[in-house]
């Protein structure tokens, strides 16, 4: 059962009293053509059950064969977050019944991991830098997809019954499994969500997953647990799995912190569980007591040799890497002339590409930052979706602006030209044709506007012809009703100046 929030101690509280330990394990799909070990392809949204071979479905005496790229994008990820490359990696069979696993048992990797040991800094909003420690990012095979029908979103919580679709069953995947991270303190949730976008952002300059929360593949296991003092031992921890949003992974940690120190304070125990986040009502609630990694029962794939992976071939792909994402933001941040607050805006926003090519299409930095954290994030987030999903581009943001740089639109009917191209209707030229957009300028039409304006708001008519501007906010929002927003707002000034007198 979930948690009334409101009835929880507050998170400063919690922080005060209790020191906060957190871990993630973030599952990064990476997007090859075909599966880790069959040649089934696979495309989220498929129709369920299609993309399947006797492999991914483990079918008996079907024989896995290694996807070599899906090797090379781990090791090229596992670079990139600094981790040890080994040179010898083994497959291991890690053992549970689950209704998604059609094998019974993942085919993953367990004390010889492809990747080792590495970190990732990350920076706060505040500019400080935090180093989250990595354990391993070992390379396993997917699940596939279980949808709770009866529950909210196709969650489990409410639910009545359950369909399965095995199309993502066998999807390559880096799993990132961090250290314990120590230290945190109020900052634990923001730094854990800066990690998670980092690596997203990882992801996505190396070309090796697409990276989209919203699709299941990129999500995070988080871990947390609570103990007295830092001197103290490590407390009991929850796992709270998939969660596949940032703000999800955010509020996730501060409601466990806030869950975990109510229940220490009353003298009960943390209860080893995984744990599912119910958006709906901004909780956690209980799964089942967490196994043990000695519970699966790990032991070496007998269809599968290991691994061995060469010093030159790691240096051959070390020669592959691109621009890491914060040499990049640090790059991009100087040339946009954007301070820190405002890049981390775009950050959060997961909108450093797209402003970038808004940039590369010819807009300011700063008027394409507008649109892109403004209108356009604004119905993302009531579509709930990512920014790349809605039909607008980055030459239609470059296009509006320089619509408005030409004097073509203001500011009025540039944001209606923006709902036009969200709404399907096409580019911003198609949009401005089909609803005849067209800045009334200057001349006797909207002199006779602004007249009439004048005559219907005697009383601030008579304050500026005396001299006093202050309300011409009144004249000039009379003339945008009565042009539709189409009229310059330079040009409405200049005429109420000369009409009261004062030019």
């Amino acid at each position: 059962m979930a948690d009334n929030a409101e009835k929880l101690m507050s998170f400063d509280e919690a922080i005060k009293r209790f020191d906060p330990v957190w871990g993630l394990e973030v599952h990064v799909e990476l997007s090859t053509n075909t599966k880790l070990f069959c040649p089934a392809h696979y495309e989220f949204g498929a129709t369920p059950n299609t993309e399947l071979t006797p492999v991914s479905l483990g079918l008996p005496g079907s024989l896995p064969v290694i996807n070599k790229k899906a090797l090379d994008d781990a090791i090229r990820l596992g670079l990139a977050l600094h981790c040890h490359i080994n040179e010898w990696s083994q497959w291991t069979r890690k053992n549970y019944f689950y209704p998604d696993m059609p094998r019974d048992y993942q085919i993953s990797q367990g004390d010889y991991p492809l990747n080792g040991e590495g970190y990732l800094d990350v920076t706060c909003e505040d500019g400080t830098k935090f180093r989250v420690p990595i354990l391993r990012a070992h390379v396993e095979d997917d699940a596939g997809k279980n949808t709770h029908i009866g529950g909210a979103d196709g969650r489990i919580e409410g639910a009545d019954h359950s369909l399965i679709d095995y199309n993502r069953a066998g999807v390559p995947l880096v799993e990132i499994v961090t250290k314990p991270v120590e230290g945190t303190g109020a900052k634990a949730a923001e730094i854990a969500g800066a990690y998670v976008r980092t690596i997203r952002e990882i992801a996505r300059a190396l070309g090796v997953s697409h990276g989209k929360l919203e699709q299941g593949n990129m999500r995070a296991d988080v871990n947390v647990s609570l103990r007295r003092s830092p001197s103290d031992p490590l407390g009991t921890r929850s796992e709270t799995k998939n969660v596949n949003s940032f703000r999800g992974i955010e509020r996730t940690l501060i409601y466990e912190i806030r869950r975990q120190a109510t229940i220490l304070s009353k003298g009960g125990e943390i209860l080893q569980e995984t744990r599912h986040w119910d958006e709906s009502t901004q909780t956690t609630t209980n799964g089942r007591l967490k196994s043990d990694a000695n519970d699966y029962r790990y032991f070496p794939d007998p269809d599968l040799v290991w691994v061995h992976t060469t010093s030159d071939h790691v240096e051959e792909l070390r020669k592959t890497l691109p621009e890491m994402p914060w040499v990049r933001q640090a790059r991009l941040q100087k040339e946009w002339g954007f301070d820190d607050r405002q890049m981390h805006a775009v950050l959060n926003a997961g909108a450093v590409d797209v402003i970038d090519q808004t940039v590369q299409a010819g807009a300011t930095a700063s008027g394409a930052a507008k649109w892109w954290l403004g209108e356009i994030a604004r119905v993302a987030n009531e579509q709930s979706v990512s920014l790349d999903e809605l039909p607008a581009t980055p030459q239609d943001v470059a296009d509006i602006e320089e619509m408005i740089k030409d004097g073509k639109l203001n500011n009025s009917l540039a944001i209606k030209t923006m709902d036009g191209v969200l709404n399907g209707e096409g580019s911003p030229a198609d949009v401005v044709a089909k609803h005849g957009y067209k800045v009334v300028e200057g001349g006797d039409k909207l002199e006779g506007i602004v007249k009439d304006a004048f005559a219907k708001n005697p009383d601030v008519a008579e304050k500026l012809k005396s001299g006093n501007m202050k309300p011409m906010g009144v004249i000039i929002g009379a003339v945008m009703r009565a042009t539709h927003g189409q009229a310059d707002a330079k040009a409405v000034r200049q005429m109420i100046m000369k009409i009261a007198g004062n030019k």
